[in-house]
């Protein structure tokens, strides 16, 4: 599958780009999608939540009142659940949600989630993505120039760019990433995913290690 390469400002080059039919043209696996977003959601879950049951509150094991003959009802010590202030009863603690998937389902779900892009046409690629200086509206300009404003943008560099990443950081739907951390939901969740050049032999390198999936 070729796809032209496009310049900055939004013009065309005399290049094309190849996008590996082993990555780009399979036939998608809805399930290991399902598992692998499940994953990295999942794994997102910091899991923090923690409450105190009876027996860490601070207070008196005394018993507030004897058992009968007052009228009221019966209640154990200060620390009981149906107190202010008491235990909790079957509450939350720090817990681990992190779910592990095999390396191959995590290739083959990417595999799946770029091959749903290049079917709906939602793939584009630039020559080069580079920034002398930190500027929020070069990177609206060059959105503009693509006429791909006002879109959920994932943006795939093939090396780190300091000016890059934060010229895009106020922009909402805009998300800059690398080749070597790009994953299933990044590519579900964007509109489009613009790749420079030098990026495609990046996924293709990581993501064809796996071939026999």
């Amino acid at each position: 599958m070729e796809v032209k390469i496009l310049k900055q400002d939004g013009s065309e080059t005399s290049r094309t780009a190849i996008l590996n039919d082993e990555i780009f043209n399979i036939q998608p696996n809805d399930h290991a999608i399902w598992l692998d977003v499940k994953r990295i959601q999942a794994n997102k879950r910091r899991g923090l939540a923690s409450t105190k049951e009876r027996n860490q509150v601070k207070g008196s094991r005394r018993k507030l009142y004897r058992q009968k003959g007052t009228g009221r009802a019966r209640k154990g010590d200060i620390k009981s659940p149906i107190l202010r202030g008491g235990g909790v009863v079957f509450g939350p603690h720090p817990r681990d949600y992190s779910i592990k998937v095999n390396k191959k389902v995590k290739v083959l779900a990417r595999k799946s989630a770029l091959s749903y892009k290049a079917q709906n046409n939602q793939i584009i690629v630039i020559d080069d993505m580079q920034f002398d200086e930190v500027k929020t509206k070069k990177f609206k300009e060059i959105l503009a120039n693509l006429n791909i404003e006002n879109q959920k943008i994932l943006f795939v560099l093939d090396k780190p760019n300091y000016f890059v990443f934060l010229s895009a950081k106020n922009l909402q739907k805009v998300k800059v990433t690398l080749a070597s951390q790009l994953n299933t939901y990044d590519i579900l969740n964007a509109n489009l995913i613009v790749f420079n050049e030098a990026s495609l032999p990046i996924v293709e390198e990581i993501l064809l290690r796996f071939q026999k999936v």
